[in-house]
């Protein structure tokens, strides 16, 4: 997110110049200008950029030294791009989305007019560059038949008037929008309120279709306990929610769903009963031995899911691809009405790409070297490239350990569900117990319920952990000194941050706040705290400040900073063109 500081006013604003930084960005990687180092992207919002690496890092372990390296660099070139007072922060949600003058420049929302039609949210923050951001915002809301309806439960602090319910018709709402908000919760009403904040994604290639079916299913039930660790959104239009992560913001504000197909009204011109949003949780696994833990009704489309097994498609992928085929498309260009489905896949891409779950099953690109893949798209954002270049070498090391050591974290899928709920609630890593299979070494294992820090770091005579099972696995390769000391590090503060050691984003986030002289313990987060928090996390970022309850080392952020030793550990692992 491009962040707009005005020092004087005490203001911290979005800046709505994403899409200028996106252009002077692309023509200097078009101009090849970056290497290879990254790539950019539009995202929905434009007040934020994408990067991702200029192409994948390897499968050599010495390729753990680059990650956060091109974390670094990205940002920096991102920087280079800021005027005065704007700076770049990686928040999974700015805590004023959507309060009155929260946009650089200033822009009103319009409810009467326009695709969100929202009381907060204007249509200037959204992407204006490329048709897709503001068509699907119209269509997903024309297609639900009113506006998306957000609720997430408001904390409740000492002085919060209790019960609380907003008058939104002081925003100018109808008398249909003030009755979507529900009591004692924080109300939003577009789409820009989910996917206007950021996350941490990471795809993976896989040897094999057979390997990506297993690592999809084998990561399903870690997508919880990465989101409960990751947990880094408390603060939502203003005020403390008794949430931390942005999961289910997201999935209201992308809900199509009309109210047959949310079981409101009965069926009578929607075709199927829905139980969740086009954003949620996976609702199947695609393995042969997943499965026996399917263990909910899977909604599909009957037609397509006859087509794919007419032509020889294994029936768990068919019924995983036959459910997502029950969406009807949210975009749609018109040159792309007209395809050859034999040489085309912009058909399916089109409902796979607007089918926004944890895992992402992602079929090879037609007349592409390009292989099997898997997506993993739980983990909120951190402050710190150190934070998410620890998180992605965490979540890669357990996709060598479970392939490595055949290892089966499968488990009903209800379970999964449960435990995404759970995965989002204040302090979930300290409070809450999340299912998880007890012995992930054999065929038939009990489900218990677990600690993240128990999943994380073990439970003498009840579960191994999850990093000692890493730890085990390096043990058993051949690691040099450089990688090993990078990867111990990441450990470290993965396991401290499981074990309660060290807060989670979201809780230091939540601590600032109710520890600010200016708040009132009334859940309200005003412009001068949220400036001074901003300020926080960019003095945080850049290494000024220095947080020992949420970071255990002191970081600096410059490229140049990085040890010589991950360098020429980079350019031995570069010498390779293969493992690129």
């Amino acid at each position: 997110m491009i962040l707009s500081l005005n020092k004087d006013a005490k203001i911290a604003r979005l800046s709505l110049r994403g899409c200028d930084i996106l252009e002077e960005l692309q023509s200097k990687e078009s101009q090849n200008e970056n290497g290879i180092q990254s790539t950019w992207h539009p995202e929905y919002a434009s007040y934020m950029v994408e990067g991702t690496p200029g192409r994948p890092y390897g499968g050599l372990l010495s390729h753990f030294n680059v990650v956060e390296a091109n974390m670094i660099k990205r940002r920096e070139e991102v920087r280079k791009c800021l005027t005065d007072g704007e700076t770049l922060a990686t928040l999974t949600s700015f805590p004023r989305l959507g309060c009155p003058e929260f946009t650089e420049p200033v822009s009103k929302p319009t409810p009467d007019r326009g695709e969100s039609r929202s009381l907060f949210f204007p249509d200037d923050a959204i992407y204006s560059r490329h048709p897709r951001f503001r068509t699907l915002t119209r269509n997903i809301r024309e297609r639900r038949k009113e506006k998306v309806a957000i609720n997430i439960p408001l904390f409740r602090d000492v002085k919060t008037p209790w019960p609380y319910l907003e008058d939104l018709t002081k925003f100018g709402a109808d008398e249909q929008a003030a009755g979507s908000n529900k009591p004692n919760s924080i109300y939003m009403d577009a789409m820009g309120f989910g996917m206007g904040c950021c996350c941490l994604q990471m795809t993976f290639q896989a040897c094999n279709i057979a390997e990506a079916r297993t690592l999809y299913d084998q990561l399903a039930p870690l997508c919880p306990i990465m989101l409960a660790l990751t947990a880094a959104s408390p603060v939502h239009r203003g005020l403390l929610a008794d949430t931390d992560c942005r999961w289910n913001v997201i999935a209201q504000s992308v809900d199509c769903r009309t109210r047959e197909e949310r079981g409101l009204e009965p069926l009578k011109e929607d075709k199927y009963l829905i139980p969740k949003s086009r954003y949620d949780s996976i609702s199947s696994y695609i393995s042969e031995e997943g499965t026996r833990y399917n263990d909910i009704p899977l909604v599909i489309n009957e037609e397509a899911y006859k087509t794919l097994l007419e032509a020889n498609v294994s029936e768990p992928i068919a019924r995983h691809v036959a459910h997502l085929f029950i969406r009807d498309p949210v975009s749609l260009f018109s040159e792309k009405i007209n395809l050859d489905d034999e040489e085309n896949t912009d058909h399916f891409e089109n409902i796979q790409s607007t089918n926004w779950q944890t895992m992402r099953f992602k079929p090879p690109p037609p007349h592409s070297s390009v292989g099997w893949r898997v997506e993993f798209r739980p983990c909120e954002v951190q402050f710190t490239d150190f934070e998410n270049a620890a998180i992605v070498c965490f979540v890669v090391l357990l996709t060598r350990v479970m392939l490595s050591f055949n290892l089966n974290f499968l488990m009903p899928i209800s379970k999964v569900d449960d435990n995404m709920q759970r995965a989002q609630k204040r302090d979930a890593v300290k409070n809450e117990k999340f299912f998880f299979r007890k012995d992930p070494l054999t065929a038939n294992s009990s489900c218990e319920e677990m600690t993240v820090n128990e999943i994380v770091n073990g439970k003498e005579g009840f579960f191994p952990g999850l990093i000692p099972l890493i730890l085990n696995f390096l043990n058993s390769v051949e690691v040099d000194a450089d990688t090993h000391c990078t990867i111990r590090q990441y450990l470290k503060f993965i396991s401290r941050r499981a074990s309660g050691d060290l807060e989670t984003t979201a809780s230091w986030i939540r601590n600032f706040v109710r520890s600010h002289p200016a708040y009132k313990f009334d859940s309200v987060v005003s412009e001068e705290i949220n400036y001074d928090l901003m300020v926080a996390v960019d003095e945080i970022e850049t290494g000024i400040r220095h947080e020992p309850s949420l970071l255990d080392v002191h970081r600096t952020r410059t490229a140049e900073a990085i040890p010589a030793a991950i360098a020429k550990s980079f350019i031995v692992a570069c010498q390779d063109e293969k493992c690129l």
